[in-house]
């Protein structure tokens, strides 16, 4: 009766692995890119948001929060004649980042005239602030440098602080440690094109470092989690994305109350705004599968830099509203304990090793059937390599992530965060 158990949790996930594999798939049949005029775009007080039930005014579903009416209260409503997109870029401590962001972003081949740039500045200590201030007098589209308050801090409040002051309908988020292609902004043009009532799009992201063993379990890793993410909101249940590649139509973000909802934590700038969007305007949240449209981030260098990174992510598990999140970190956590508890158990009940070799045949199985096409897509084929050392150590990294992610607690850019 033992040895059927230890297929129980493997299987399931096997099942998901599937199903998570037709998402993927479903969220990459989008048209080429070809150049479009750019519309006219006019919202007053009466606009209403794509995808919505009613037509209720958007700009009065909800109250400014106090992060908010400290950052000049409401949003800039939209007006003829603006840029498509306001491209937002929280910053601190960055002056050796933001140079080649600032070419990958002048190299676009969106016209400049259809986008400007807002960096803004989370009380750096280093030369972030002159090196913005001197490159807007220079960047063939619009740079304006956005400083923070001293009483607010943290992403979030940059992001707000940035988002006050632009004028586009939609604002597209990226880190000031990124490297874009010049296909960038194009993709998500091309993606609005298709999708006219899209309120939220999430972009890929790809992990990028020396070709050690340790950045390709890493890149690995993360190229599973963009897959997921994507896969699960082509079935419209939305669980992650990721900051460093999504944009959000401004109006749906004032709809749904902007951070208000969960300012008061340092992390969660990118789920928890998806989350609220799909809850409020379901079916309205795409993925960005489209090559051009790859953000490209450096992987952590060290086990120290990775745990720090990891436990920031975990830390927000224990206030998700949504249940999809939490029913997929258990399953595969269930998924990964199940194999390990099953190697063990080989110790003292090596009668058990059919049943056991069918769980890994089913959990691996099931990876290598999803990740694939991820990685084709990614062009990291063959980081497949990875899968069984990556397993062999999933269990107990899980485990003291998310241990220490619900503990609460972590260093961040200098900062300790609660």
């Amino acid at each position: 009766m033992l040895g059927p158990l230890l297929l129980v949790l493997p299987a399931l996930y096997a099942g998901l692995m599937g199903w998570l594999r037709g998402g993927f798939e479903q969220a990459g049949r989008l048209t080429p890119y070809r150049a479009r005029p750019l519309a006219p775009f006019s919202a007053g007080a009466g606009a209403t948001i794509p995808g919505s039930a009613s037509a209720e005014p958007v700009l009065k579903a909800s109250s400014p929060s106090p992060l908010e009416r400290g950052l000049g209260g409401e949003v800039a409503r939209e007006t003829d004649a603006m840029p498509q997109f306001s491209v937002l870029i929280a910053a601190r401590n960055e002056d050796a980042s933001l140079p080649q962001l600032l070419r990958d972003l002048a190299a676009q081949t969106l016209p400049t005239v259809r986008f400007e740039v807002l960096i803004a500045d989370d009380h750096s200590t280093d030369a972030t602030v002159a090196f913005v201030a001197a490159a807007a007098l220079e960047t063939p589209f619009r740079l304006r440098l956005v400083r923070l308050p001293a009483d607010f801090t943290g992403k979030k409040a940059a992001l707000h602080a940035a988002l006050q002051q632009a004028h586009a309908p939609w604002l597209v988020c990226t880190d000031a440690d990124c490297r874009l292609g010049p296909g960038w902004l194009a993709a998500y043009e091309n993606l609005l094109s298709q999708q006219p009532t899209a309120n939220f799009i999430s972009g890929p992201v790809l992990l990028t470092g020396p070709g050690f063993a340790f950045t390709t379990l890493l890149g690995l890793e993360f190229a599973g989690l963009v897959g997921v993410g994507a896969a699960c909101l082509s079935r419209q249940q939305p669980t992650m994305c990721n900051g460093a590649n999504l944009a959000y139509r401004r109006a749906a973000f004032a709809a749904v109350g902007g951070f208000s909802g969960h300012a008061h934590l340092a992390s969660g700038d990118d789920e928890f705004l998806l989350h609220a969007i799909h809850a409020a305007f379901p079916g309205t949240a795409y993925f960005l599968r489209d090559a051009a449209a790859i953000v490209r981030t450096d992987a952590p260098l060290t086990l120290r830099a990775l745990l720090r990174q990891r436990v920031r992510w975990a830390s927000k598990w224990q206030y998700y509203r949504s249940s999809a999140p939490r029913r997929l970190a258990l399953l595969v956590l269930g998924a990964n304990v199940a194999l390990a508890t099953g190697a063990m158990m080989l110790v003292w009940q090596p009668a058990l090793w059919p049943w056991v070799a069918g769980a890994w045949v089913l959990k691996l199985g099931g990876d290598v059937w999803f990740l694939e096409p991820v990685l084709r897509f990614f062009e990291r084929q063959k980081w497949l390599w990875g899968l069984l050392p990556l397993q062999l150590l999933y269990a107990p990294y899980a485990l003291a992530v998310g241990l220490a992610g619900w503990r609460g607690g972590y260093q961040w850019k200098g900062r300790a965060v609660r």
